[in-house]
């Protein structure tokens, strides 16, 4: 099972990169989380925000596969403890790529090597296009879509 997204957004590199690692960024864009890693390879990460424990649920965590600054972020990740008992167990991959498209910046997203009937697919799907189109306009805009939630 492979999901893919390609995004085009019409912003430079260095403002989606930040989208996608800064603390602004996150919240914005990652449903009010905030990525917390030293971004080094085999270093954990997680998205820490409001959700099911309060202020600081961990909604996503692991380990930081590769880091190449405005190029490449990459990881495996499991859901937080919160969402499923045997979250440990449960994995995915997540690759972000940029690229120049002539002025614009192409986001490629690979959501992929799911765990056999992992539970989380489903929601990924749809939330992915949530979190890009968030990504999107608030790179372009600087402002934040609101889900109503």
């Amino acid at each position: 099972m492979e999901l893919k997204y390609e995004f085009y957004i019409n912003a430079g590199r260095e403002e989606v990169w930040n989208a996608l690692i800064s603390s602004e960024g996150t919240r914005s864009s990652f449903f009010g989380s905030e990525l917390r890693s030293n971004f080094q390879p085999g270093q954990p990460f997680a998205y820490v925000g409001p959700g099911n424990d309060g202020e600081e649920t961990v909604h996503v965590y692991g380990e930081i596969l590769e880091f190449e600054p405005l190029s490449t972020l990459g990881y495996l990740e499991h859901p937080g403890p919160s969402y499923h008992s045997n979250h440990a167990e449960l994995q995915s991959r997540v690759i972000f790529q940029l690229e120049n498209v002539g002025e614009c910046t192409k986001l490629t997203l690979i959501n992929d090597q799911f765990t056999d009937n992992h539970p989380s697919y489903a929601n990924a799907q749809n939330s992915w296009w949530m979190i890009l189109s968030s990504i999107k306009t608030w790179t372009e805009t600087g402002k934040t879509l609101n889900f109503g939630w």
